[in-house]
């Protein structure tokens, strides 16, 4: 009966023991979790799914004094003027004796004649222009002719409101014929490219029969 006893104090001994050593296997085997907080949920739903969308580009505009490429020029003539040139369209017009002068924001043309015994030269133009700033003096070839050209660099006319005044670029024709000089004179802010339209009016120029 003793014996009986001692085997099974024994056994729920062995029992005991092992169960009390699984518990801790148990416990090892389930990890805790975090919880994802707040700031991680919003940037998760943040993160954008690509970046294959390129950034719209900002609207081109011309700069200051730049004839825009797409401007049409019309013919002018001056009644009782034996000549003819092209100007651009819709530009303000503001007559004179012999001829007009034309203007749209920074940008005029001014076109006249005057009589004049001789063809000009290169120094009779020079000697024209009252500055220092000469950058070219030279005879060039157009549609209408041969043409004394003179670039220069003057201070614009204040501006009527404001009373700005900028630096212009001056690019001055002196056409002949028979006795009579025609002035054609272009002028824009400094740095403007308007070389294009620049040669169209110049090359528009010429004498008619009357």
């Amino acid at each position: 009966m003793k014996v009986r006893q001692s085997v099974i104090a024994l056994v729920t001994a062995g029992l005991a023991a092992g169960c009390s050593s699984a518990m801790p296997a148990q416990t090892q085997a389930q990890p805790q979790t975090r919880p994802q907080t707040q700031t991680q949920v919003q940037t998760h739903a943040q993160a954008p799914a690509g970046n294959d969308t390129p950034a719209p580009q900002p609207t081109e505009s011309n700069p200051p004094g730049d004839i825009p490429d797409d401007t049409m020029f019309v013919a002018y003539r001056h009644p009782g003027q034996p000549y003819e040139v092209k100007v651009p369209e819709g530009w303000a017009r503001t007559d004179l004796p012999t001829g007009a002068s034309f203007t749209d924001k920074l940008n005029s043309i001014r076109i006249e004649t005057r009589p004049a015994a001789s063809p000009p030269t290169e120094a009779s133009v020079r000697s024209q222009v009252h500055t220092g700033d000469i950058r070219t003096v030279d005879t060039v070839a157009r549609n209408g002719g041969k043409a004394v050209r003179i670039v220069y660099r003057a201070d614009s006319s204040p501006d009527p409101v404001t009373g700005k005044v900028v630096k212009d670029e001056v690019e001055r024709y002196a056409f002949y014929r028979s006795g009579r000089e025609a002035v054609l004179t272009l002028s824009g802010p400094v740095g403007a490219d308007n070389v294009d339209p620049w040669r169209t009016v110049s090359d528009s120029f010429h004498w008619t029969a009357s």
